[in-house]
C-alpha cells in the first residue's frame, strides 16, 4: 500500500493498556502514512491502568510500530499527558529520533503552533475534576457497555452510537467545562503569541 507523505501527524488519547483502546484502527492509520514528524500528544500509554495488567499484543505492536517509524527517520515527539504523567520525569530526554516533552512549539507554514496535552488547565477547574477520575472507574464500564451495544447495532445494520458522548452532552457541568476549556486554551495561546493551539485531553 502506498503511504501518504505528510509533514506532521498528531495523535492523542490512545490509552494503550485499556480495553477500550482502538489499537487496530490506529495501526491501520500509522501504516498508511509516512510523516516527517509524529507527535504523540499525551495519554498514548495509560499508566493509570497498569494495575489491571492489561496490555495485549495489539497494543505492543503499536509501540513497536512507532519505534520502527523513528528508526526509519520519522521524528517522534512524545508529549506527556495526565495518564502518562510519570513520564514527565524524563522530559527533554532524547534517544535517537524519539524525544519526550511536556509541550512543543512548532512552526507550520511560518506560523507558530502551541502543542500540549491540555491537562494543565484542570488546575483551573478543581470542582469538576471528577470527569478525569470518572474515566478510571464508572466511565470505563460505560465504554465497555457501549462497545457491546455497538456490536449489536452493527448486526442489525444500525450506525454506531456514542453513549459516552450522550452522557457528556447531557451533563450541564461537562458541557460548561468543555466550553471553558476551549476558550481558556485559545485565550492563553493568543496571549503567548501563538497562531494555533493543538491539544487533546477532552474527548
Amino acid at each position: 500500500m502506498k503511504k501518504r507523505r505528510i509533514e506532521v501527524a498528531v495523535i492523542s488519547d490512545v490509552h494503550l493498556g485499556t480495553p477500550n483502546c482502538h489499537a487496530d484502527e490506529l495501526m491501520a492509520y500509522l501504516s498508511s502514512i509516512d510523516p516527517k514528524k509524529l507527535i504523540l500528544n499525551g495519554n498514548i500509554i495509560d499508566i493509570w491502568q497498569f494495575k489491571n495488567h492489561f496490555f495485549p499484543a495489539s497494543h505492543l505492536k503499536i509501540l513497536k510500530k512507532i519505534i520502527g517509524m523513528a528508526s526509519k527517520g520519522t521524528e517522534v515527539i512524545y508529549i506527556t499527558g495526565n495518564h502518562d504523567e510519570k513520564l514527565r520525569r524524563f522530559s527533554d530526554t532524547r534517544i535517537g529520533n524519539l524525544s519526550i516533552q511536556d509541550k512543543l512549539v512548532l512552526k507550520l507554514d511560518g506560523k507558530k503552533a502551541w502543542i500540549f496535552h491540555g491537562d494543565v488547565f484542570d488546575i483551573s477547574f478543581p470542582q469538576i475534576k471528577w470527569l478525569a477520575k470518572m474515566g478510571d472507574t464508572g466511565f470505563g464500564l460505560v465504554l465497555r457497555f457501549n462497545r457491546v451495544f455497538n456490536r449489536f447495532f452493527a448486526k442489525i445494520g444500525k450506525e454506531k452510537y456514542s453513549l459516552t458522548g450522550k452522557i457528556k452532552s447531557s451533563v450541564k457541568n461537562a458541557d460548561k467545562y468543555i466550553s471553558i476549556f476551549k476558550q481558556t486554551a485559545i485565550e492563553t495561546a493568543l496571549a503567548k503569541g501563538y497562531d494555533y493551539v493543538i491539544c487533546g485531553h477532552i474527548h
